[in-house]
């Protein structure tokens, strides 16, 4: 924002500002002014720290290159914080660095505005704006490199995608005609890429008009740095899978955005063999899952090795109304499931539900699967589970579960073969019989078996 007095100084006639709306406008009907499109300022900054460079303002160059907070790159910004800007190869790469810092890519605009500066066609164009400075070509091709070959690692991909548009500020159009020409022969998969390549392949994967069907990080042939500059290509795909890759929170922020994009197009997210996925990481990914733009599917956490935390963070999110997830893949995970509840199972679905409690059956207490059409042969699956000698289960409920005598007869044979811990057996509202029952009742009054309650 600015003022009457700073339009004046500029040279601006105050009572003629609405001939520059182009340019400024007037808001709150005091004498406050700010720009219509935030480029312009982005723009006048970099032309002003460009000119402050080229006239050696060391003090204005030095305050804005001080980083503010620790960083990624602090052991890269400790061998110049004392040190003068010698050279523009130096002066740009610290700008870069410096607006890598930013979470929220903030100085993004202004940081290629300022490497276009650098080329003497653009410093002509501005005429008496900016002090001509003669750049040499040994120095312009040291930038391009630098731009190419900088370690991203530890940064947000989405702040990654700006070293590519830096480049193309430079007019350095070899990196998005090589991805162009990739693409166009199907060789894309085939190709060495670097990691300047992924940042232009995943600004374009993200531009295309047609959705991608699929998007596998592990089909590229490029370093892992180079598939965590891929990852923001997620935006643009209905199934994306990530396998085995160590991310930071600022990848999985990514993943999350893309689940809550107006609109959102991923309906699958395979994350299987990611071991450094963490409870924060589990708990961001839920939250998006919880959002109304969210229309995932399909999430398969398998080989995670997720905690009880992150399970209770999954929990909470398909227990929101809100959620359309319609499969999640758990296997192997380091939780002690105590309560499941809810979950629209068919009878298939019950054989891997079996499967899954025996591979880990001691910690499951209580187990409600009430309003599921399991059907006789949903329950005989599960009873495999119960005739387990490691099961602790001490609550069924199978209310309204379209069960009949054969239900029962299983329950009973399951109950019989293993004396468990099971205490209270619901079996309302499936319609049946005293006599269909009998069976069941019979345990209660056995001092051998454990049931205690049966309800009906």
């Amino acid at each position: 924002m600015f003022y009457s007095e700073d339009l004046e100084r500029c040279g601006l006639d105050v009572s003629e500002v609405s001939v520059y709306s182009g340019v400024c406008t007037e808001i709150f009907k005091r004498e406050i002014y700010c720009f219509v499109h935030l480029s312009v300022q982005e723009f006048l900054a970099a032309v002003y720290m460009f000119h402050c460079y080229t006239r050696k303002d060391t003090a204005v160059i030095n305050k804005f290159l001080k980083y503010s907070k620790p960083n990624p790159f602090s052991w890269f910004v400790g061998l110049f914080n004392n040190d003068p800007v010698t050279s523009l190869d130096d002066f740009l790469r610290r700008a870069l660095m410096k607006s890598l810092e930013s979470e929220n890519g903030h100085l993004d605009l202004f940081v290629r505005f300022l490497h276009g500066l650098s080329l003497e066609s653009n410093q002509r164009i501005l005429g008496g704006l900016l002090d001509q400075r003669n750049s040499h070509p040994e120095t312009i091709q040291k930038v391009l490199n630098n731009l190419k070959e900088v370690n991203s690692d530890e940064i947000s991909p989405d702040r990654s995608i700006n070293i590519f548009h830096c480049l193309m500020e430079m007019k350095d159009q070899s990196v998005h005609q090589e991805i162009q020409a990739f693409l166009k022969s199907g060789e894309i998969s085939e190709r060495r890429l670097s990691v300047i390549h992924c940042s232009a392949l995943a600004y374009l994967l993200q531009m295309l008009e047609k959705v991608l069907d699929e998007l596998n990080l592990r089909q590229y042939n490029t370093s892992e740095e180079g598939r965590r500059r891929l990852i923001p290509a997620v935006r643009n795909c209905r199934k994306f899978q990530l396998s085995g890759s160590f991310l930071s929170k600022s990848h999985w922020e990514v993943v999350a955005s893309a689940m809550t994009s107006n609109p959102s197009h991923l309906r699958e997210l395979s994350l299987r063999w990611n071991l450094n996925l963490t409870d924060a990481d589990v708990k961001l990914l839920s939250s998006a899952m919880m959002h109304p733009n969210c229309r995932l599917e399909t999430l398969r956490l398998s080989y995670c090795r997720l905690s009880e935390i992150s399970c209770d963070s999954l929990a909470s999110a398909l227990r929101s109304n809100l959620s359309h997830l319609r499969v999640l893949e758990l296997s192997i995970t380091r939780c002690r499931i105590q309560e499941l509840k809810d979950c629209s199972l068919s009878e298939t679905s019950c054989g891997s539900l079996a499967s899954a409690l025996r591979s880990n059956p001691s910690h499951l207490r209580e187990l409600d699967l009430s309003g599921n059409q399991l059907n006789d042969l949903g329950v005989k699956l599960l009873c495999g589970f119960l005739q387990d000698p490691n099961c602790r289960l001490e609550t069924l409920r199978l209310r309204d579960c379209s069960l009949s005598e054969i239900s029962c007869g299983s329950l009973a044979s399951a109950l019989r073969s293993n004396p468990s811990h099971l205490r209270e057996l619901d079996l309302g509202q499936n319609q049946l019989k005293d006599s269909e029952l009998k069976l069941l009742s019979d345990l209660i009054e056995n001092p051998h078996y454990g049931l205690e309650t049966l309800r009906q």
